[in-house]
């Protein structure tokens, strides 16, 4: 961890060494279930490492023509792509790099049904099991009113013709227990239809390299399901794939007092790890503790002028004192996918902590990028 202290902040550091050990959990995953891994580029689209992702996974899935592209451009394996309203515009381009295409919709499948076919792709259409088990309603695509997936009371088997797969996504960050209870609801309503399939994608949400995770139950399922319907399965798993393989390191910039120490950082909730203010969490901070646990307690938060630019409240061995650089842990996931240039925040340089333990600066970033943003 010292290493980190080494680099100019706010700034990403991906660990090189943690992400290749998630890499071979997912590859001996793939490997015994028979089944075949796919980079979710929703969670993480560090594309300077996807020649290395692309030695251990299957290729990517994307959610549209931009990271459908990344993926086809910088990892160039299998590419899979799932929207919930593709772009009339762009879909040309789509069936010129994707391999698998999944429809949200019968309309959509009807309108591009003739074009995709042509181009010799293999569609597939998503399910909605209608099965929910999670609490975060927001990331739940079972909840009532759901716009992902099709319902079976929606479902349209005589439009099934030239339908090569079945795909649902319901969880998220879930151990196989919930995968499992999900299949018995997707057989329970779609069960006549995987007979006629060549593949089913069972989406992502699985934090198969969670040390709790349940691997063993998992791939007993995938072979069960594949015996049983003689499918290829597909995984798409996005945080797995770098799960507690990132940081954020940031300094205090300034420490004011009102009714609690409030350090001010070079880094934003807001802006470099939303996902605090969306899910909401707590993200993990190195060597910092619960409030009050240690004896010194400090909120954390970002410099911009949003008043709930709040990372959380955390407590030190030590006071901090201005200058002093934090490590925020597990931020490989959904914070440079997601982030932004708020406030004219910069964002974070992100790095590579090389496996030999040398830190390599893949990018950074200045006023152009929150110019070019903008008109």
């Amino acid at each position: 961890m010292e290493r980190l202290y080494s680099v100019e902040t706010p700034c990403y550091v991906v660990d090189e060494k943690r992400l290749i050990e998630n890499l071979e959990i997912l590859r001996e995953i793939a490997e015994r279930a028979g089944c075949k891994i796919l980079l979710a580029q929703k969670a993480f689209s560090m594309f300077a490492v996807y020649p290395l992702i692309g030695r251990y996974l299957d290729g990517t899935t994307a959610s549209g023509l931009f990271e459908a592209r990344l993926g086809f451009e910088e990892m160039g394996k299998e590419t899979h792509v799932f929207s919930a309203a593709y772009n009339e515009r762009e879909f040309h381009e789509i069936v010129k790099i994707c391999d698998h295409i999944s429809f949200n919709s019968f309309a959509q499948w009807q309108k591009y049904k003739e074009k995709a076919l042509a181009a010799g792709k293999s569609c597939g259409i998503r399910i909605n099991p209608q099965h929910s088990t999670q609490e975060h309603g927001i990331y739940d695509p079972c909840a009532e009113g759901s716009r992902l997936g099709v319902t079976r009371a929606n479902f349209k088997e005589e439009l099934l013709e030239g339908m090569e797969g079945l795909h649902f996504h319901t969880l998220c960050e879930q151990n196989s227990d919930a995968l499992i209870e999900t299949l018995v609801a997707v057989e329970e309503r779609f069960g006549d239809f995987l007979p006629q399939m060549k593949w089913v994608n069972f989406g992502g949400g699985h934090h198969i390299t969670r040390e709790d995770y349940d691997r063993e139950a998992l791939i007993d399922c995938i072979q069960q399901f594949k015996e049983k319907y003689d499918v290829q399965v597909y995984l798409e798993p996005g945080e797995a794939v770098a799960l507690n393989a990132g940081y954020l390191v940031a300094s205090v910039l300034d420490i004011v007092h009102n009714g609690i120490d409030i350090a001010l950082l070079d880094a934003s909730a807001a802006c470099h790890m939303p996902d605090v203010i969306e899910m909401p969490y707590r993200p993990p901070l190195y060597q910092g503790g619960e409030p009050k646990e240690k004896p010194y307690t400090y909120r954390l938060a970002g410099a911009t002028c949003l008043a709930g630019d709040v990372i959380g409240d955390y407590s030190f061995e030590q006071p901090l004192s201005i200058g002093d650089k934090l490590i925020f842990e597990d931020m490989a996931i959904y914070s440079m996918v997601k982030n932004n240039t708020f406030n004219g925040m910069c964002l974070p340089s992100i790095a590579l902590l090389q496996e030999n333990g040398e830190m390599k600066t893949i990018r950074q970033f200045g006023y152009g990028d929150f110019k070019e943003r903008l008109s």
